[in-house]
C-alpha cells in the first residue's frame, strides 16, 4: 500500500487516507429567508460527489459562526438550528461511503460583505451588505475601512466559534477546523501587517496570537476529547523574513511558535497554506511551494502537518507524505476539476479505495 492510502489515527478518530479535500467556498447558500446560510442541492451533490471519488476527509468550505462573519451573501453558516439540521444530511451520506465529514469554521473578517458569484465585490450596505470588522480600521486593498473591533466586542465572537463548534457535532461532523488563514479575521489578528492594535491583542507575537488561542481553547472546551480538532493557518504574508519584501508580516518562523502554542491547547493537526493578508505580495506561486511550511512546522514541533497547494499528481502527493514532509495532502482545484482523483490515483500508486458498487464496472 503506498503512504498516500495509509490511514491516520487523530485521537480515535481513523481517517482512512491521506488524500482530504480542502475548504472551497462554493458561494451557492441561499443569501435570505429562513435558509439563509445552510446547504442546499448543490452543497449536497459537491461534496457527495468527491465522498463516492474516495477522499479520506472533506472539510466543508468556511463556514461563517455569525451573520456578519460571512465572506458573501451567499456563504454557508452555522448560526442556528434550521443550518445545523441541513447540515445532517450531508454527513451522513459522507460516513455511508466511507468518507469522514469535516467542517471549517470561520469569520472573514476585513473580508467580509461580498455580493454573489455574478456581483463579487463588497455589496453596499443599500443592498445587502455590512460593515466589515477587523483588529484594526485598515482596509484590505480597495475595500471599506472595516470597523476596529473593541475589546468588548472580541468575546462574541470568540463564543460564536465554540457555539458553531457545538452545532457542528450535533450535525454529524467528526472533525472541526478553525479558519486561522487567508487574510480573515484570526488571521488578520496574527499578523502585524493587519493588526496595529496597542492593547492585549496586539503589539507583540504573543498578543496577536491571543484571539487564536482564545478561540481554541473555547471551541476545545466544548468539542469532544476523542475527536481531531484543526487549525488552518497561512505561515507566511509572503512579505519581511520570507521574501525581499520589507514590510513586516507573520513570517515562517512565528508559525513555528504558533504552533507550538495551538499543540498545547489541544489542536491536532495544523493545516498549512499561506498569504491573504497583503494583496500586492508577491508569491513564487509553483508546484507544491508551500509544502516547505508544512515539513518545517511537523520537523521542528512534532505537530502533525497537512500540505495544500498545486498538488496535482498522484507521485507529487505520494512522495510528500512518503517521505514525511506532512501527514496528508488537501486537494483543492484539483478536486473540482477531478471528483475521483482519489480513486485514479490508487490505482496508479497500486492501492485501493473503497468505491461505490454502483461504479464498479468503471474499474
Amino acid at each position: 500500500m503506498s503512504a498516500l492510502f495509509e490511514p491516520l489515527t487523530l485521537r480515535s478518530l481513523t481517517i482512512p487516507n491521506r488524500v482530504w479535500m480542502a475548504p472551497m467556498c462554493q458561494y451557492s447558500a441561499a443569501p435570505e429567508g429562513p435558509d439563509t446560510g445552510a446547504p442546499g442541492d448543490w452543497h449536497f451533490q459537491h461534496l457527495a460527489a468527491r465522498a463516492t471519488g474516495g477522499a479520506g476527509l472533506i472539510l466543508v468550505e468556511a463556514t461563517a459562526v455569525l451573520p456578519e462573519g460571512r465572506i458573501s451573501t451567499h456563504d454557508l453558516g452555522l448560526w442556528n438550528d434550521r443550518q445545523q439540521q441541513a447540515f445532517t444530511r450531508i454527513t451522513a451520506f459522507l460516513e455511508q461511503h466511507g468518507t469522514v465529514p469535516g467542517i471549517q469554521l470561520a469569520h472573514a473578517g476585513r473580508k467580509a460583505g461580498d455580493g454573489s458569484l455574478s456581483e463579487p465585490g463588497p455589496l453596499p450596505l443599500d443592498r445587502g451588505g455590512w460593515q466589515a470588522v477587523a483588529p484594526s480600521a485598515l482596509a484590505f486593498g480597495d475595500r471599506p475601512v472595516p470597523h476596529e473591533l473593541d475589546a468588548e466586542e472580541i468575546p462574541r465572537i470568540v463564543q460564536a466559534f465554540a457555539d458553531a463548534a457545538r452545532r457542528a457535532l450535533a450535525a454529524g461532523f467528526k472533525v472541526v477546523e478553525l479558519h486561522g488563514a487567508h487574510g480573515y479575521l484570526i488571521n488578520e489578528f496574527l499578523s502585524p501587517y493587519a493588526n496595529q492594535r496597542t492593547d492585549s491583542y496586539g503589539g507583540s507575537t504573543q498578543n496577536r496570537m491571543r484571539l487564536a488561542l482564545e478561540v481554541v481553547e473555547a471551541v476545545r472546551a466544548v468539542w469532544p476529547d476523542e475527536l481531531p480538532l484543526l487549525f488552518r493557518t497561512s505561515a507566511t504574508d509572503w512579505l519581511s523574513g520570507d521574501t525581499d519584501d520589507q514590510r513586516e508580516g507573520w513570517t515562517g518562523e512565528d508559525t513555528v511558535l504558533l504552533a507550538k502554542e495551538l499543540q498545547a491547547r489541544g489542536v491536532d493537526l495544523l493545516d498549512v497554506s499561506t498569504g491573504g493578508n497583503a494583496p500586492d505580495a508577491r508569491i513564487p506561486v509553483a508546484p507544491g511551494y508551500q509544502v516547505p511550511f508544512a515539513e518545517t512546522v511537523r520537523a521542528r514541533t512534532g505537530l502533525p502537518t497537512a500540505a495544500v497547494g498545486l498538488i496535482t499528481e498522484p507521485e507529487q502527493a505520494e512522495e510528500i507524505v512518503a517521505s514525511g514532509r506532512a501527514d496528508a495532502v488537501l486537494l483543492g482545484r484539483e478536486l473540482l476539476r477531478n471528483p475521483t482523483w482519489p480513486q485514479q490515483a490508487a490505482l496508479r500508486l497500486g492501492s485501493a479505495v473503497p468505491r461505490p458498487e454502483q461504479y464498479a464496472r468503471a474499474f
